[in-house]
């Protein structure tokens, strides 16, 4: 059974969850709430700061990538990435002891270096040859539609601690919140990132390919190269860190609570989507402890409606919040998946690990989905943890428990099977 600190801080919790719902309930009804550029966070969520610095082993950055909505990311990116790809002290190859206080690398070039405001953060050297890339993770925090942020603390510690165990870029997604924004905005949003992503890839192709058309002391200058791409592709700028370190071909996708749905939704659609995300590959998708629901009730929906952190009425009221009053249904298909006619077929899904605690009322539904990609041969193994609740890896109270720290390492095990370079060298 859970530890008394965890049952009291639950009851403390839903009070408090209760009550926030109600009052979005309240306020849903009024048309000034209805927003389409949306929030993404609420006053109340404690949010840290982003840091460009190596303090902690990642670095981090905001991004605000939709300028007709609040979509945003945030970027983790572990100081791994610095190493060289093989030894050597050659000009433009990282290595850990070559980077400077500021989190710059030696001789990296910096359209502020030299001058009085200097850029306190990592930048990437201009010359990008030899540096190592890492795959990506897109993150989907939880928080019942209605709450959470991508740069809350808790989840800016979750990415942390995962970009350090997968040894991965994490691009944490700052989706919009319902009731402003209700369905299907924050799963468009979820989708809008990962061709972003195979946006930045292709931007920054042209961009190396342009800046290698002419030799050094030709008469078209760096800036002018990137003039150029700005220019051809409208307001979208190359990220540095993402042209120099991503590798999109070994993406992952990773959802907590509700975000397990919105990933889910995610990976459907760039199976439709195929080649038209190229260079983006989605190799593997985490669902932890899924937001789903149905109108029948599987056992653990019985047993435990009143279950820790998240019982089943409130998140009834949570489902009634972020879809649109004339589509609510417990069937609705964001919220069962196992409703037919979900496409495209289970069996090109890509490998799922499912993770799921002992003392959550979802936890049933989330196992049969799993079970269903497994008759049609996707790898899709299930992870119980006992004594958990919802959240039980994520939530701030509980992350830095031992069980959330072996929660980390299990899913870096099993994804390192599919975005290792190396091949297929770890085992579950």
């Amino acid at each position: 059974m859970p530890s008394v600190g965890v049952k009291l801080y639950s009851v403390f919790f839903k009070f408090l969850l209760k009550h926030r719902l109600q009052n979005r309930i309240q306020s849903s009804g009024d048309e000034s709430s209805s927003d389409p550029f949306g929030v993404t966070t609420r006053p109340e969520e404690s949010v840290a700061a982003p840091n460009p610095l190596f303090t902690d082993g990642v670095a981090t950055k905001d991004i605000h990538i939709d300028p007709l909505t609040s979509l945003s990311v945030r970027i983790f990116l572990p100081e791994s990435a610095l190493k060289p790809l093989e030894p050597s002290t050659s000009a433009g190859v990282y290595s850990e002891s070559r980077r400077s206080s500021y989190g710059f690398t030696t001789g990296s070039s910096s359209p502020e270096a030299g001058s009085s405001d200097v850029y306190r953060g990592y930048s990437p050297s201009s010359s990008g040859g030899n540096s190592r890339k890492l795959p990506v993770m897109l993150q989907f925090h939880g928080g019942g539609w209605v709450s959470g942020s991508n740069d809350s603390v808790a989840n800016d510690f979750f990415c942390r601690r995962m970009a350090k165990h997968c040894d991965i870029i994490v691009l944490a997604v700052g989706y919009r919140l319902a009731p402003e924004n209700r369905y299907p905005a924050a799963y468009e949003d979820g989708f809008k990132v990962l061709k972003w992503l195979g946006k930045q890839a292709n931007l920054a192709e042209c961009n190396k390919s342009m800046g290698n058309s002419r030799r050094p002391g030709g008469e078209v200058k760096k800036s002018e190269v990137n003039k150029h791409i700005v220019d051809a592709f409208g307001a979208s700028l190359v990220e540095p860190w993402l042209a120099t370190h991503a590798d999109p071909s070994r993406c992952v996708l990773l959802g907590v609570s509700c975000g397990a749905n919105i990933a889910d939704y995610v990976a459907r659609k760039a199976i439709e989507a195929g080649q038209n995300l190229d260079p983006v590959k989605v190799v593997a998708q985490v669902l932890m402890y899924p937001f789903f629901i149905g109108s029948v009730p599987t056992q653990s929906e019985i047993k435990q409606a009143n279950s820790y952190f998240y019982d089943k009425p409130m998140c009834i009221l949570a489902w009634k919040l972020f879809l649109p009053e004339e589509e609510f249904s417990l069937d609705h298909p964001a919220a069962n998946p196992l409703v037919p006619g979900r496409g495209p077929p289970l069996k090109f899904m890509p490998p799922t690990l499912t993770i799921v605690a002992e003392h959550d009322w979802m936890r049933d539904r989330a196992i049969a989905y799993s079970e269903e990609l497994r008759k049609v041969n996707v790898d899709a193994p299930v992870l119980e943890y006992k004594d958990a609740v919802h959240e039980f890896a994520t939530l701030d109270m509980l992350l830095r428990t031992p069980q959330a720290q072996a929660c980390a390492e299990d899913i870096a095990i099993w994804a390192k099977k599919y975005i290792s370079l190396r091949g297929h060298e770890f085992s579950y």
